[in-house]
């Protein structure tokens, strides 16, 4: 089962924000609290958490845990 508390580490201003992954839905758009830039994922990831968070988001760890 996925680890679904994550940080997430704006690129932009550095900020640490302390998230719950949804296990229904990729995040594709996320506004960071403290500098307020809309942060998109990579090109070759999924959603935010997975380019921008200290785990990749619950299907991927899914996918990771299966092989």
């Amino acid at each position: 089962m996925a680890n679904l508390n994550a940080t997430l580490t704006c690129p932009h201003c550095g900020h640490d924000a302390h998230e719950v992954m949804p296990t229904d839905r990729c995040i594709v758009v996320y506004e960071c609290p403290a500098c307020a830039r809309t942060l998109r994922p990579k090109t070759s990831d999924c959603c935010v958490f997975c380019s921008y968070a200290d785990r990749p988001c619950p299907s991927i760890q899914d996918l990771e845990s299966s092989t």
